[in-house]
């Protein structure tokens, strides 16, 4: 898959460096994957939803991180969105994404 944009996790694991072993983790497996549908994915993500138009949380670290992408499965595509913690994701507007 192709990730748009690396700069969003370094950004985020510089504040957070508690993180930063599991973003890359996350990065790592998800660059390297071919994903044709949610279930490709979900076979790598077991913790990961979808929440419609074309959004999917991931669960970082157990929990303690979000990660919200935008995938375009047949241009394997994955636009990141937001990183935050649990309590950052609990503020934000997914509809506004």
């Amino acid at each position: 898959m192709v990730i748009i944009s690396h700069k969003a996790i370094r950004e985020f694991a510089e504040s957070h460096p508690e993180l930063s072993t599991a973003l890359e983790r996350w990065y790592t497996i998800t660059e390297n994957a071919d994903w044709k549908g949610f279930n490709d994915m979900k076979a790598h993500f077991n913790s990961v939803d979808a929440v419609g138009d074309g959004l999917f949380v991931f669960n970082i670290k157990g929990n303690d991180c979000r990660l919200i992408a935008r995938i375009i499965f047949r241009t394997r595509t994955v636009f990141i969105r937001f990183i935050g913690t649990h309590k950052q994701y609990d503020l934000i507007n997914i509809a506004s994404l």
